[in-house]
């Protein structure tokens, strides 16, 4: 005699899979509601149209031009000084022409001590000052 029944069905047990579902849900939009989304902003590198060529400024910028030659003399708008006057010379001229920008041009074969001299004084008075070196012509 046999004492237990057998049983004809597998042994395979089946998993209910609902259970887990809802917990994938539930953490889903625990997810979704709980995170921060961040505001990235890009850099726009469209161009701007070219301005038209009718555009005619209106006013430029009026300028005052230190130039230094070669030979190390020194002129304030076409008006030679000597180059330790430069500074009061600029300052004379920025009383008539408010707002004017100031250049220092100098020749590539003048001394660079001279440039720095000049750059550093007219820095000192608060005169802001663009500085360019010219190739000589040779």
């Amino acid at each position: 005699m046999r004492r237990g029944r057998r049983n004809n069905k597998s042994d395979d047990a089946e998993v209910d899979m609902t259970p887990m579902l809802d917990i994938v849900f539930i953490m889903l939009i625990f997810f979704i509601v709980t995170a921060t989304f961040l505001d990235e902003k890009g850099v726009d590198l469209t161009q701007p149209p070219p301005p038209p060529d009718t555009d005619v400024p209106s006013k430029s910028t009026p300028a005052i031009t230190v130039y230094v030659d070669q030979r190390d003399q020194c002129s304030v708008d076409g008006s030679q000084t000597t180059c330790d006057r430069v500074a009061l010379r600029v300052e004379r001229l920025l009383a008539d022409k408010p707002g004017a920008s100031v250049i220092l041009r100098l020749d590539e074969g003048a001394r660079h001590e001279l440039l720095v001299g000049l750059k550093d004084e007219l820095d000192t008075r608060g005169l802001a000052s663009k500085i360019e070196i010219l190739r000589s012509r040779s």
